[in-house]
């Protein structure tokens, strides 16, 4: 029997499927090269007006800025450029090179270094960018702090820190002789480091420990009580304090100047930091070197490495002066004589400290800065602090679990697949699924009778696969890994013993899964409790026909829902601050008005007051949902059925306990069981008002995922164990609360039988009057 010859002139879809993977081979690098080239960067105000200049003088291909958060910048990084969906150039600091190589996302710059261009680099910029013989980025400026003077309140730069605490009571009422972000790891380098201090000495080790760095934060906490330095103080605080003439020294950075007005800046002047007279050595801050570096895929492309080569030209370090005022780290820059703002930081650089470049530098900035909060909050010894921050960076750094066989997982996975591919093959031929019930019909049947069906729903399941199952599933399984590009070794269920067992401490201590679910749950409990009461009480209470003015009430109390909460938890930070916040302000008018002495309250020194500042904001957000829903429900509560029960003699007090509650409470059993959840999850609150202060305690599960995710050595192996529990959790709790709903007699439905088969609601309740 011969076979059927093909038709002449159609190609057979081999050759054709050739043809098309022959076009893609040569098409593809000249379509790749014809993509525009992407640049990351996290500056803001005259950083990215200066960065954006530079650019536009670009002369070669389109190029796509791209700015971002500087807290997600390197998780951003980390997450775009292994999948090829990341920047060909990106701008950071040099102290996060070693993560990056170790990750694999940058790549040596090549020809972009022009010719004898490391002659053109001053001081240690070059130095910093250099790893293993090889140069990993090219220097553009390098920054690190001095002294900003206010030459409206002093004249003269003081030779000793000794010598600005000295002033304090000279100057005028409500002045500060100094301003900087004391409970800041960073800021407090340049003291530390004037006590022979370090955060990470030569082995990797945290050297934030010890006589030095003990009397390091005796002396802040000095000046803390003698208002030389200002209590909890931010970077607004300290910009704030300076423009408005309340500050007359500031520790800052050339990043400072972005955010003073013009009065600011005519009456400032930069000096280099001075000595501490205890030990009679500088303060030596962290120098650190920004570079513009080169990912993996940008290093292969031409014009990346033309852009990355004119980014760190002599013409873009000119621009970054006028613009930025960015002090620049070529010799060959034209930076003009006179000019005092640049001396001053080239001369601080000269004694600066850079910045180790190790990936352990990464997990020292947490437990240093929970360290320093506690010391000068007052809540710690100098040496009891630094002694439990250094176990907690050893907790961190703390070898990986052995590799683990994945044979188990397999066996499970595979024990499940059979049992999945059984059940379709019984139900294809019909078989039945249970002594008593009838043949089902065949599955073919059913999926053609069902398949117009299907096509009304097809879209929202490809949306909630694509957008909820593969990131749960995909978070389940990282869950059983650990470490991170090429130490990403597959653990199995070591993450989840090691966070059970709470990492082989007591089961309650300082961070451990057991107690940070504790305060998740009387978190999650204490919030809906305010939320119910005090929504369903607005809601009845604006329900009243005879309120005048309910609709502008409505919209007055919908307004704090509406807000973005990271706004409204930024906002309820700043009233609670024991110096500056409203609540303080309100404190000392009612000890002024009734000759009161109640002291101003530090927020976030306890765990009771920080817990209810917590609680206090998440109220604020949270009750109008509630009222909102109740609002909904009371307009379908039968009239008839309220009158019925008044002519009968009820009180409105049982008319609202024996109708009204159990009418809307099907109602408002969804809206709690929400509530409860997104309460359970509120990161945004607990994050940014309390940060976890003091020490960690004010912490929920979601809030000490991130942490582990991205402050301690993206352990995301781990923080997505975490996730994974939360889930769990959640998952359990909602499954016994529809287990507990479908009880006979736990809730009376609205409009028909009650569940146990009595009468209707209306009846029953009118009954029960």
């Amino acid at each position: 029997m011969s076979s059927r010859p093909s038709r002449p002139g159609r190609p057979a879809p081999a050759i054709a499927l050739a043809a098309l993977a022959a076009l893609l081979l040569v098409l593809g690098p000249a379509l790749a090269a014809a993509a525009p080239l992407r640049l990351w960067h996290a500056y803001r105000d005259d950083e990215a007006k200066a960065l954006g200049a530079i650019v536009a003088a670009f002369k070669g291909e389109e190029v796509e800025l791209l700015a971002l958060p500087f807290d997600a910048y390197a998780s951003k990084l980390q997450a775009a450029i292994p999948m090829g969906e990341g920047p060909d150039l990106f701008i950071d600091a040099h102290e996060r090179l070693g993560d990056y190589r170790a990750r694999k996302l940058v790549a040596p710059v090549g020809d972009a270094l022009e010719p004898g261009g490391e002659a053109l680099f001053q001081g240690p910029a070059l130095a910093a960018v250099r790893q293993g013989g090889e140069i990993f980025g090219l220097p553009i400026s390098q920054k690190c702090m001095a002294l900003y003077m206010n030459t409206a309140l002093v004249r003269e730069a003081p030779a000793y820190l000794e010598d600005i605490a000295a002033l304090a009571g000279a100057l005028p009422q409500g002045v500060y002789p100094l301003a900087y972000e004391a409970s800041n790891a960073y800021a407090h380098m340049p003291i530390l480091a004037a006590f022979g201090g370090t955060m990470l000495d030569e082995n990797d080790q945290f050297g934030f420990v010890g006589p030095g760095p003990e009397r390091s934060l005796e002396l802040v906490r000095s000046l803390i009580a003698r208002r030389v330095v200002p209590e909890d103080a931010n970077g607004a605080l300290v910009t704030d304090l300076y423009n408005t003439g309340r500050a007359a020294f500031v520790i800052s950075g050339p990043w400072f100047v972005g955010g003073l007005k013009d009065e600011a800046k005519q009456r400032s002047r930069v000096v280099p930091l001075p000595r501490v007279r205890e030990t009679g050595r500088p303060m030596r801050p962290f120098m650190t070197v920004e570079a513009v570096m080169l990912s993996p895929q940008g290093a292969q492309r031409v014009e990346a490495r033309a852009l990355a080569r004119h980014i760190a030209g002599a013409a873009a370090a000119a621009t970054r002066l006028e613009v930025a005022r960015t002090p620049p780290v070529r010799s060959d820059a034209a930076v003009p004589a006179d000019d005092a703002f640049i001396a001053a930081f080239t001369e601080q650089a000269k004694v600066a400290i850079p910045m180790p470049t190790s990936p352990a530098m990464r997990s020292t900035w947490e437990p240093s800065a929970r360290a320093i909060r506690k010391v000068l909050r007052g809540d710690a010894s100098p040496d009891v602090a630094l002694s439990e921050a250094k176990h907690r960076f050893d907790d961190v750094r703390r070898p990986l679990p052995p590799p683990a066989s994945p044979a188990p997982l397999l066996v499970v996975l595979g024990a499940l697949a059979l049992v999945l591919v059984l059940r379709w093959v019984l139900a294809a031929r019909g078989a039945v699924s249970g002594p008593t019930r009838p043949t089902r019909p065949t599955l073919r049947r059913s999926f053609e009778r069902s398949l117009s069906a299907y096509k009304y729903v097809a879209h929202a399941v490809v949306a909630i696969g694509v957008l909820v199952m593969v990131p749960l599933v995909i978070g389940a399984a990282t869950s059983l890994f650990a470490g991170s590009g090429e130490g990403l070794r597959y653990v199995g269920l070591a993450n989840f013993i090691s966070i059970l067992t709470a990492r082989g401490e007591p089961l309650f201590s300082s961070g451990s899964f057991y107690l940070v679910l504790a305060v998740t749950v009387l978190w999650t409990v204490v919030n809906l409790f305010c939320h119910v009461v005090l929504g369903v009480s607005l809601a009845l209470l604006l329900h009243r026909p005879t309120l005048r003015l309910r609709a502008v009430y409505r919209v007055l109390l919908i307004v704090p829902w509406a807000v973005p909460s990271y706004v409204t938890a930024l906002s309820w930070k700043g009233m609670f601050h024991r110096q500056f916040g409203a609540v303080t302000g309100l404190i000392e008018a009612v000890n002024s008005a009734f000759g009161t002495s109640i002291e101003p309250i530090a927020w976030f020194s306890s765990f009771t007051t920080a817990f209810t500042a917590n609680v206090t904001t998440n109220v604020w957000l949270g009750f109008p949902f509630m009222m909102v829903v109740t609002l909904g429900a009371l307009t379908a509560v039968p009239e008839d059925v309220l009158e019925a029960a008044e002519v009968d003699g009820a009180t409105r007090w049982q008319r609202l306990w024996s109708i009204t509650l159990p009418l809307i409470r099907p109602v408002l059993a969804p809206a709690v069981t929400l509530g409860a959840i997104w309460t359970f999850n509120m990161f945004n609150v607990v994050f940014l008002v309390s940060g976890g202060d003091p020490d960690g305690t004010t912490d929920i599960l979601v809030s000490e995922a991130y942490r582990w995710a991205f402050t301690r050595e993206a352990q995301y192996g781990y923080a997505a164990a975490y996730s994974v529990l939360i889930f769990l959790l959640l998952t359990l709790a909602t499954r016994d609360w529809r287990w507990r709903r479908r009880t006979p007699g736990s809730y009376i439905p609205q409009g028909g039988g009650a569940a146990d088969g009595s009468a209707p609601a209306p009846v029953a309740a009118t009954e029960a009057v």
